[in-house]
């Protein structure tokens, strides 16, 4: 069937199978919906996910169940400072019966990949993660090779230790569109935890709901979001705030606005609406932007932080709608 003899997706479909994915993943993944629901929004926008949180929280556990409810292929690489650029991308050898070489591909040549403690890694190490984000493809040898659709890179950093570890520069951090932090579990859900892996790991018995296929149509449908102009203005109003807040060195850039307007489309769409109204974009604000914004090296010693920026970024920013609107209006 051809692309363009499909069916359209209508929007109740799509939320409903988004909640069927959900509901799947929370068979292994407990007491954690918004975590859940930030990552599938990612997904939905074909955005990278990076989630800064202590180890044996589950964020492995999460990125394979999601890759395993949709079907996908799915690969982990643990950073180590010894990791070389061509362990992630893969390499061409020579073979000698054929004398040709041939391109053997790394573990990013997957649909869904987990990047472990991405910044234990060299930053030349790094940066071959750079291409494959952006473009969905890498080059070795001179040789491009396109990497499988759809592509989601999910990198983890261990936010207590900082020994031996490279930062993400800001380059690196700006092509990530969620920052996602799972935190310990409620003590309820963490008997659960312990109740469903007595005898095996839940993981083991989950059943793929939906398909490679089925994601990429649920892709193109959200992207036929409505977005009125007033909340493209209000997007793009936010993220001009934090370029001129007082407290902050390196506002987030236009990708970050983008990254708004496209997260704030998916989050719609799982609601099942097919129109973005203003409190998708407030509860997304932190997600997407928090991680691109540098505050000035004077206050890292003081109790500011980016998110309590991006509280004063939104009152500061008349909502649509809102009393302060109208009244700039009238």
């Amino acid at each position: 069937m051809k692309l363009e003899d499909r069916p359209v997706l209508t929007i109740r479909e799509l939320s409903d199978t988004a909640s069927r994915v959900i509901t799947n993943v929370e068979r292994v993944i407990v007491g954690k919906q918004e975590a859940v629901r930030l990552t599938l929004i990612a997904v939905l926008c074909g955005g990278h996910v990076l989630i800064e949180d202590v180890p044996g929280v589950g964020k492995t556990t999460l990125m394979k169940s999601i890759a395993r409810s949709i079907g996908c292929g799915f690969k982990r690489i643990q950073f180590t400072p010894d990791l070389l650029p061509s362990d992630v991308t893969g390499v061409s050898i020579f073979n000698q019966r054929t004398s040709q070489f041939e391109f053997r591909p790394g573990p990013i040549m997957s649909q869904f990949v987990l990047a472990d403690e991405i910044n234990r890694a060299t930053p030349k190490t790094q940066s071959a993660l750079l291409e494959a984000m952006e473009e969905a493809q890498i080059t070795v040898d001179g040789e491009t090779h396109h990497l499988p659709h759809p592509f989601l890179v999910m990198a983890t950093q261990n936010p207590i230790e900082y020994e031996g570890t490279f930062p993400l520069p800001e380059a690196q951090l700006d092509r990530f569109m969620l920052n996602i932090h799972l935190g310990y579990p409620e003590t309820g859900d963490e008997v659960s935890i312990l109740d469903r892996q007595q005898r095996r790991h839940p993981l083991e018995d989950l059943d793929a709901v939906l398909t490679p296929e089925q994601l990429v149509a649920m892709q193109s449908r959200v992207r036929e979001i409505t977005v009125k102009q007033e909340i493209r203005e209000y997007i793009v109003n936010l993220v001009s705030a934090t370029r001129k807040h007082q407290h902050v060195y390196l506002g987030a850039s236009p990708r970050g606005s983008l990254a708004l307007f496209q997260a704030s489309q998916a989050r719609a769409a799982l609601d099942g609406r097919d129109y973005v109204e203003a409190d998708d974009v407030k509860t997304l604000l932190k997600p997407t932007l928090a991680h691109r914004i540098i505050l000035r090296p004077n206050l890292r010693r003081d109790d500011v932080t980016t998110d309590t920026v991006l509280d004063e970024v939104l009152l500061m920013t008349p909502t649509p709608g809102g009393p302060a609107s109208l009244i700039a209006r009238g």
